[in-house]
């Protein structure tokens, strides 16, 4: 299954390719011809690879905060915020890989009641300074256990952050709402209440892994 967010890259892969393909059957060099279809074979599976979208599972518990991302945990760190949460909070940081699947899905049930997108800079997503310098989409859910804060960072690589979210909607554990294109980073901040379950390094799942659970 192949994410819809990447159809128009496929189908421009694809097509390149195939004329590359076509092209080189007209080249005399036997050793040029090959690498030119080794190249663009290369070129297609490596896009449908980075474009997967497959199915996953969320936690039937109301308690827990999932990852909106696949990839590995950067850092888990105390901080305040001021933008949506008003006050100290706990932060789990994710970083994705060109290999990870970068399909973004969201952390737990709410309504969206913060969306505010940020133009800025490219610098590495593995960069703490990251989620304040670059480009950036926040998302604040207000939930019956208090306000997440989550946010998509581009990263040196990606430089196209896709985002469906509308202020006012309701959201559910799991649901499929947009991605970075190739490499980036994702942070999800939650209240003192929430407890974070994971630590640097660990891989996680989007829609899968738990990065937090209810204190109570």
């Amino acid at each position: 299954m192949f994410t819809k967010y990447g159809y128009t890259t496929i189908g421009v892969t694809a097509i390149l390719s195939f004329l590359l393909i076509v092209m080189s059957l007209f080249i005399n060099n036997s050793v040029v011809r090959i690498v030119i279809i080794a190249v663009s074979i290369l070129l297609i599976s490596f896009t449908l690879y980075f474009f997967r979208d497959p199915n996953r599972t969320p936690p039937t518990r109301n308690d827990v905060i999932v990852s909106p991302a696949d990839g590995k945990i950067l850092f888990v760190k105390e901080v305040i915020d001021n933008k949506f949460i008003g006050g100290k909070a706990n932060q789990v940081s994710i970083f994705m890989s060109p290999l990870n699947v970068h399909v973004n899905r969201i952390p737990i049930d709410g309504r969206i009641d913060y969306l505010r997108y940020f133009e800025g800079r490219y610098i590495a997503a593995f960069e703490d300074k990251a989620s304040e310098l670059n480009e950036r989409v926040e998302i604040g859910i207000t939930t019956s256990s208090g306000k997440i804060l989550f946010t998509q960072v581009a990263g040196f690589i990606a430089r196209r952050i896709v985002n469906e979210l509308k202020n006012g909607e309701d959201v559910k554990m799991g649901e499929r709402f947009g991605m970075i294109k190739f490499g980036s980073r994702v942070d999800v901040i939650a209240p003192e209440n929430w407890k974070p379950v994971v630590k640097k390094n660990d891989n996680v799942s989007a829609g899968e892994s738990i990065l937090f659970e209810l204190v109570k």
